[in-house]
């Protein structure tokens, strides 16, 4: 039944693919085999750094899939977040809202291929991009591309295949290589926004300006701001209109809580240097750092039945929490982000043939929680409503050194490539406690009163710490041309990590121009995500609110070293490993036609997630009040299968220039084995094979004729399933296909101005309901894998000089 539906998507996907095309960068001319005439510059002759070491491969002569998005593709997605930029450009990455989902209405997860956030590699001109702080949904710990300003960006790689043997851990659904612009010249963009609704207006602002340092280099700087109010797709909730009606002299809000978008308020700047020492010597730097400030709502606590916080005791004579907020109250969750990246190294060649490149980076990512509008319960009239929850920081130090040698083989026509380096990482993790009344068990507690910050507990002296781990790592990655036709690749990369040990990884490639412009190509390569300090070392506390009891429930995810967790059943995290094979076709025209569809299979083992939870044994301490308890755990084993098919179709229409481009992902996740096959955990499957839409397409038309620019976009998501995340048992939702339409138009209104105006979502289309969460309030599922806030009418003003 699999390889059924799979064979008829790249059926379907095939009989599409005459309307469209991968995305590419500037044209150049690439190598063809003798016999045949070269067909005209297309969008697949860009020159490419990402997967391949090679100093001229083209983006046609790739032996592994890559997508390539210009400064234009980028532009022309309205919005300064580069994850929701990349999941209209690419169609399997997948970014989801998650409104009042924690830390995770800030660092919102992003998958590719379906796979888990952190098993995507993020790399900034070549470098690797530091972690978020955050810990995500099952653990996964990815960086956060939300930190990387847009308008800085010249043009992105996606390297769709796994790719660990040539840069190391986490590269296992792929690579995404953000290239910093380095041209001259000035860019100021100002841009205003907002939903049809009335809500959600953002105010952005950026500029960058570049200098020619006379012949020896290039200077680009950076500033970005965006100024983003928050939305509600809210209804009243039941037991707040019950309130209401009980209480009738109280004036209860309307909605008691908000489900939507963060309040969010942003900063960012760097800059990108490049200098010759001298004409075999070139010194390079680059750096980022973003601040960003956000508040998004928790769930409404009502005075008539949580007892919890309302209990009144003999023990605070006189004290009762209506006093402080009569109807209720909804904390409110503060975010305090600063994230930093530098990099600076030296490059060079001991021969023409023979270069070297030695660099080192930092990365840090902190993020400071906060919560208002609260109270601990059991410290009665002596807590604040105000709470300090600590800090969590993610710090990177990276160390390389690379060299590559074209080797002149004299049974070759052309050069083999040899690449070969060695890197060395740490990586730190630490948090800090907040202040004492966030997770002080007060004396009310034993009137049955709650401890902690009611909401979101803060980090106690406890699970404050400081951990590290470090690696080294030695790789070799060879690309051979035989003949004409042929090109083969293999690369080996061996690494000793000091939490684990050693793990060694390697991948196999090849091509062959059927040809001059049609050629297959496919690999094979192994790979591995490696565990953080923070998923090794960290606990966690969360609250939630049961859609069926209405009751706040306490979870709390333990260490794998936690005693408790051992008796559970917790044992120390090893790596995940992958197995993936790809086999792909790609072709040109002279007509302006090019395109590849690229069929995948990923098997991973010990995949990392929560356990199932369990209730807190009898007689066992408990005092932060836990409902249930998990821990994280090599749990499980799945199958990724898939076809990416993209294409590009360019041509001259009336006095101007048309574009077509077809972006299509099928993508089947299958758990094999492990505890999440059985039914005492079937939430931990579903959402692992059913949360995100398996089919993700869309179709983009571009126009650009005299003064003017206009733009068309179908998206297509298909259907996925949703769960409710209660404390005990879930309730499933499957959700049907949505498409969504978007229009822009540009006009350029001189050399230096140009306006451009937009709508997203056209019709202003919402998906089903969430029947199971109506009890909170909320309209529409908050794990939607796009949008649910409706249309959004943009309009931007660019000067240019």
């Amino acid at each position: 039944m699999q390889s059924s539906l799979l064979s008829r998507s790249i059926l379907l996907a095939l009989s599409m693919v005459s309307a469209g095309g991968a995305i590419a960068a500037d044209a150049s001319t690439a190598d063809i085999p003798d016999g045949g005439t070269h067909a005209a510059p297309t969008q697949l002759d860009a020159m490419l750094v990402t997967g391949t070491r090679a100093s001229n491969r083209t983006q046609f002569e790739t032996l592994a899939p890559v997508d390539v998005f210009t400064k234009e593709d980028i532009k022309s997605v309205d919005s300064t977040d580069l994850k929701d930029v990349l999941a209209q450009l690419v169609p399997s990455f997948v970014v989801q809202r998650l409104p009042m989902a924690d830390g995770q209405v800030f660092v919102r997860p992003a998958t590719l291929r379906g796979l888990s956030p952190d098993q995507t590699l993020v790399l900034v001109n070549g470098r690797r991009f530091h972690r978020s702080a955050l810990l995500g949904n099952r653990g996964a710990q990815a960086a956060d591309l939300a930190q990387i300003p847009t308008s800085a960006i010249k043009r992105i790689e996606v390297l769709r295949d796994g790719a660990s043997a040539q840069y190391g851990s986490d590269a296992i659904a792929g690579v995404i290589n953000i290239i910093l612009e380095d041209s001259p010249g000035t860019e100021i963009t100002a841009g205003y926004s907002q939903y049809a609704q009335g809500d959600g207006a953002s105010r952005d602002f950026s500029a960058r300006t570049g200098w020619a340092l006379g012949d020896y280099g290039s200077l680009n700087l950076f500033a970005e701001s965006s100024n983003s109010d928050a939305t509600s797709r809210t209804r009243q909730r039941p037991d707040a209109i019950a309130f209401q009606t009980a209480h009738p002299d109280l004036d209860v809000p309307n909605p008691v809580q908000r489900w939507g978008q963060p309040e969010l308020e942003s900063r960012r700047v760097g800059f990108n240097l490049k200098a010759n020492a001298s004409d075999t010597l070139e010194v390079y730097a680059f750096g980022l750092y973003s601040h960003s400030d956000g508040v998004s709502d928790f769930n409404w606590r009502n005075p008539d039945t949580t007892t919890g916080a309302y209990r009144t005791t003999s023990i605070f004579p006189g004290w009762d929490l209506r006093s402080i907020y009569p109807v209720g109250f909804s904390p409110q969750y503060g975010n305090v982000q600063n994230d930093l990246q530098l990099v600076g190294g030296l490059r060079g060649e001991i021969t023409p043939k023979l270069r070297w490149d030695v660099s080192a980076s930092y990365g840090r990512n902190a993020i400071d929680y906060s919560l208002d509008n609260a109270i601990n319960a059991s410290l009665g009239p002596d807590s604040p409503t105000s709470f300090d929850l600590g800090r969590l920081t993610q710090t990177e130090k990276n160390a390389n050194v690379d060299f590559n040698y074209e080797w002149d083989v004299a049974a070759l026509a052309k050069p083999v490539n040899v690449a070969f380096g060695a890197e060395f990482r740490q990586e730190t993790y630490e948090v800090r406690a907040g202040d004492p009344a966030s997770y002080a068990v007060g004396p009310g507690a034993a009137a049955g009163l709650e401890a902690n910050a009611n909401g979101a507990p803060g980090f106690s002296d406890t699970q404050a710490g400081k951990w590290d781990q470090r690696s080294h790592a030695a790789y070799v990655d060879m690309e051979v041309p035989l003949g004409e036709r042929w090109s083969i690749g293999a690369a080996g990369r061996y690494e000793d990590f000091s939490s684990f040990g050693n793990t060694v990884d390697g991948k196999l490639s090849a091509r062959f121009a059927i040809t001059p412009d049609v050629a297959l190509r496919g690999t094979f390569s192994t790979g591995f995500r490696a565990p953080t300090p923070a998923q090794l070392n960290t606990t966690s506390t969360t609250q939630g609110l049961d859609t069926r009891t209405l009751q706040i429930f306490t979870s709390g995810r333990l260490s794998p070293n936690d005693p408790l967790a051992q008796l559970l059943g917790a044992k120390p995290l090893t790596p995940e490993e992958s197995r993936t094979a790809s086999l792909g076709l790609t072709w040109r025209t002279d007509v302006g036609l090019s395109g590849s569809v690229d069929v995948y299979r990923i098997k991973l083992s010990d995949r990392f997630s929560q356990s199932a939870s369990f209730a807190i044994p009898a007689g066992t301490p408990n005092p932060l009040g836990y409902t249930s308890v998990n821990y994280f755990t090599n749990d499980f084993d799945t199958t990724t299968s898939g076809v990416d098919v993209v294409g590009n179709y360019l041509r001259d229409l009336g006095t101007g220039r048309m574009t077509l481009t077809l972006a299509y992902n099928f993508n089947r996740t299958r758990v094999d084995n492990g505890s999440t096959s059985v039914a005492t955990n079937e939430t931990q499957r579903v959402l692992f094979e059913d949360r995100l839409p398996e089919h993700k397409g869309s179709f983009t038309g571009t126009w650009d004729v005299g003064a003017w620019s206009l733009m068309a976009r179908v998206r297509y998501y298909g259907a996925w399933t949703d769960s409710t995340g209660n404390a005990t048992g879930d309730i499933y939702q499957r959700f049907g296909d949505m498409t969504f339409l978007d229009l822009a138009a540009g006009y350029r209104i001189n050399e230096h101005h140009s306006l451009r105006v937009g709508v997203d979502n056209v019709f202003d289309r919402y998906p089903d309901e969430a029947t199971f969460q109506a009890s909170r309030g909320l309209i529409y599922s908050r794990n939607a894998p796009y949008d649910t806030d409706g249309a959004n009418v943009y309009a931007q003003y660019r000067l240019t000089f």
